[in-house]
C-alpha cells in the first residue's frame, strides 16, 4: 500500500475563492499496466478516510489480485485532507470555505494526472459520499470513466435527505459550548446529540426490531449508540459540518439533473439498499433512468444505509463485489 498525497497551492473553488494551501491524500493498490486502462477510484465516505474503504481490496474482492490500480481518496474536510481541523491557520475552524463535491472530484482529477498522467478510469465507485463523487467523476468526465458503481448513493441531495442532514446538524449547533464554531474545546454534547440523532437514520426500522445490531457485536441498543458517540467524539466538529455542507449542496447540473446525468457515457449499475432512509430506493431509481443504459441493483438488506459500508455485512459486500466483477468483466 502505497500513501499518496499532492500539494494543491491555493485551490480555486467553484463558489469562488480558494482553498488555502490545498493538500489532497490517498492510498494506492496495485500498480496501472502497460495499457494504462486498470485504474479504478474508490472515493471517500462521509464520517470515514481513505482507509475506510480498505475492504475493497481485500478478501474476495475482484480488485484483491493485483490485476487492478487502486486509488482510494480521501475527501476534503475529512481531518486528514485539507479540513477545517488541519487548513491554513486563515481558514481553521469556522472560517473554512465551502468545498463542492465538484471541488473533491477536481482536486483528485488533478492528483491522478500528476501522477499517472493522463489515463482513463476502468471503475468509480464507492459508498454514500464516495458514490457521490463517483457520479460527479462520470458527470464531468465522461471520456475517461468506463464504469460507474455507486452503492447507496444518489447524484444529487435529494429534500428528505437535506432535511435529515438538517437535524443532525442542529443537534450539533445547539450545544453552546460549539460557539458558531469558535469552540475552546470539543463541544461534547453536541457531538454525542449529532451521533444519537444520526445513528436512527444510518440503519433501518427492521434492524433494532430485529436486534440486527448483535451481528455488529453490540449486546443492546444503548451498547450501539455509546460506540457512535465515541466515534463521534473522535471527530472535530467543524471537520464533520464542512463535509455534510458538500454533501447537502449536490445538486448536479445546477438543477437540471436530466441533462448532468443524461451526459453520462459509463456503463453504470446502480446499487442501493431497499432499507436506506435518506439515499432511498425511489431517488436512485429515477436517477438511474435518467443515465443512458443504467441498470439499477437493490441490495436487498435489513441494515438501511449502513449495508453499503465496506465490509460491513458479508451479504451485501459480497454483492458490491459481484457488481464489480460483472462490470469489469
Amino acid at each position: 500500500m502505497i500513501e499518496r498525497h499532492i500539494q494543491l497551492g491555493d485551490w480555486p473553488l467553484k463558489s469562488g475563492g480558494v482553498l488555502r494551501d490545498a493538500r489532497l491524500t490517498a492510498l494506492q493498490a496495485g500498480s496501472l499496466n502497460a495499457r494504462r486502462d486498470n485504474l479504478v477510484l474508490i472515493p471517500c465516505y462521509y464520517g470515514g478516510t481513505a482507509r475506510g474503504s480498505l475492504p475493497l481490496v481485500g478478501a474476495g474482492s475482484p480488485l484483491a489480485g493485483g490485476d487492478y490500480c487502486v486509488v482510494l481518496f480521501d475527501l476534503f474536510g475529512n481531518g486528514v485532507a485539507s479540513s477545517p481541523s488541519n487548513a491554513h491557520p486563515s481558514q481553521r475552524g469556522p472560517r473554512f470555505p465551502f468545498v463542492a463535491l465538484e471541488d473533491n472530484v477536481a482536486a483528485q482529477a488533478a492528483a491522478l494526472n500528476a501522477w499517472f498522467g493522463p489515463v482513463e478510469i476502468a471503475l468509480a465507485t464507492g459508498w454514500s459520499m464516495g458514490g457521490m463523487q463517483s457520479y460527479q467523476w462520470a458527470m464531468h468526465h465522461p471520456k475517461r470513466v468506463r464504469r460507474l458503481l455507486p452503492v447507496c448513493a444518489t447524484a444529487r441531495c435529494w429534500p428528505h435527505n437535506r432535511v435529515f442532514l438538517d437535524g443532525v446538524r442542529a443537534a450539533l449547533q445547539a450545544d453552546a459550548t460549539f460557539n458558531g464554531g469558535d469552540y475552546q474545546q470539543p463541544p461534547e454534547a453536541g457531538l454525542r446529540a449529532f451521533a444519537r440523532v444520526y445513528a436512527g437514520w444510518a440503519y433501518s426500522q427492521a434492524f433494532f426490531r430485529r436486534g440486527l445490531y448483535r451481528r455488529l457485536g453490540f449486546d443492546s441498543i444503548e451498547a450501539l449508540l455509546r460506540f457512535w458517540e465515541e466515534d463521534h467524539l473522535a471527530q472535530d466538529a467543524n471537520d464533520l459540518l464542512a463535509v455534510l455542507a458538500a454533501w447537502e449542496a449536490a445538486d448536479p447540473g445546477d438543477g437540471d439533473l436530466a441533462t448532468a446525468l443524461g451526459a453520462i457515457r459509463a456503463r453504470a449499475l446502480i446499487l442501493p439498499s431497499r432499507t436506506d432512509l435518506y439515499f432511498t430506493v425511489d431517488d436512485a431509481r429515477h436517477e438511474a433512468g435518467l443515465i443512458p443504459g443504467a441498470t439499477l441493483q437493490v441490495l436487498d438488506s435489513d441494515l438501511g444505509h449502513a449495508a453499503g459500508a465496506p465490509g460491513r455485512d458479508p451479504a451485501s459486500t459480497a454483492a458490491w463485489f459481484q457488481a464489480m466483477a460483472r462490470l469489469l468483466a
